[in-house]
């Protein structure tokens, strides 16, 4: 007999109050590495009505306005008009930055991790991008509820939305849509039917369309309070780091604990977890698992991971066994701190885009850790 269970995962769109602070964050990191390379920082963002505050641990040998670098991030998300509580023209951005602490420098000037940690990447067959379903549907409404929001297509929409997917297994196989979740912020004078008609056209049947999997009997939700006008960071409060899970995997898997955003590549909350994600893709693409998990492990100023893990819950090809991957994966990849960086190109002002809607399972030419690029290397190891 087959076995049925149920798994959700939620994404948020760019007006969301976190991922604007995490985007500010992201943008003074891109700012910085433009002019130096080498600049460390570690820096977070709050956001609530009528401010942003921005605080953290930077070094560099460059410039950066940071207060214009805010605003230019909450006009892009779309924070225009004061009567939201909150826009780029009016909102005061004040500053608390210090320089990063001389003990952690000793140890990440010589190629060492940053931090002590634990990070994960994960990779399976459910898409096409080798990412679980739930996350990937996720992030497609949202991304298109603010495409169409940008392109004007739904003038009532503001910038603050979320999206939640729960989808039905059978046999760990992603079998259906059970249902569809839309939160989305919207003028005062749209009423609820037209809002929930026109989300269904313009964004949940373009969407799901795209995926091999049924939507016949999908329970649709949009706004099941019945009104969202008051949102943003009039709302609530946004910060820094806040959305880990949708950052990554919705859930799927392990996670490490360290948010990404606001961190330069020497910090292995980033760069480890974007080398653990390389490392699982690109078993999965090579046909090595049909489902793959990776753990790396770094103790501070210590340049090789004091650990590496593979878990393929079973499904590894032939005869391999979790342990004959692992070996595989520490002959063939560089974890060192500096060989993921060299490795993956990640000394670049990339992470801005990186802010909202996830880190993973998207096929933008800057994500390296998404390339698959190790397939053959792998192989000829087996």
């Amino acid at each position: 007999m087959s076995e049925k269970h149920l798994f959700t995962s939620e994404s948020v769109t760019e007006g969301h109050p976190d991922k604007v602070a995490d985007q500010i964050s992201d943008s003074i990191v891109d700012a910085i590495l433009s002019v130096d390379t080498n600049g460390r920082v570690a820096c977070e963002t709050l956001v609530t009505t009528g401010m942003a505050f921005i605080a953290g641990e930077i070094h560099t040998e460059g410039y950066v306005d940071i207060p214009s670098i805010a605003r230019a991030v909450i006009h892009d998300i779309g924070y225009t008009d004061p009567r939201l509580g909150f826009d780029y023209e009016t909102a005061a951005v004040l500053t608390s930055i210090d320089e990063q602490s001389g003990d952690i420098a000793m140890g990440v000037d010589k190629g060492g991790a940053g931090d002590q940690g634990m990070m994960f990447g994960y990779a399976c067959r459910q898409t096409d991008v080798l990412m679980p379903m739930p996350i990937i549907v996720a992030h497609r409404l949202v991304m298109k509820m603010t495409e169409i929001r940008k392109a004007g297509v739904l003038t009532y929409l503001r910038p603050d939305g979320k999206s939640q997917v729960t989808i039905e297994y059978e046999d760990h196989i992603p079998k259906r849509i059970h249902t569809i979740l839309l939160a989305a912020q919207h003028d005062d004078d749209a009423s609820l039917d037209e809002i929930r008609e026109d989300l269904k056209e313009h964004v949940i049947t373009p969407v799901i369309s795209n995926f091999d999997v049924d939507a016949s009997d999908c329970l649709i939700l949009v706004n099941p309070t019945g009104r969202f006008v008051r949102g943003g960071p009039m709302a609530d409060t946004g910060l820094t780091g806040r959305k880990i899970i949708v950052d990554t995997y919705g859930g799927f898997g392990s996670h490490g604990g360290g948010a990404f955003s606001g961190k330069d590549p020497t910090k292995v909350d980033r760069s480890g977890s974007y080398a653990a994600r390389h490392v699982a893709k690109n078993i999965v693409a090579a046909g090595l698992a049909d489902e793959c998990e990776v753990q790396i492990a770094y103790a501070i100023g210590v340049a090789e991971p004091v650990s590496v893990m593979v878990d393929t819950s079973g499904t590894a090809a032939g005869k391999l066994t979790d342990g004959d991957l692992t070996r595989i994966v520490r002959d063939t990849f560089d974890l060192t701190p500096r060989g993921i960086i060299d490795r993956l190109k990640l000394h670049r002002g990339i992470y801005r885009k990186t802010a909202a809607y996830g880190h993973f399972g998207r096929e933008e030419k800057e994500f390296t850790w998404e390339k698959l690029d190790y397939v053959d290397k792998l192989k000829s190891k087996v």
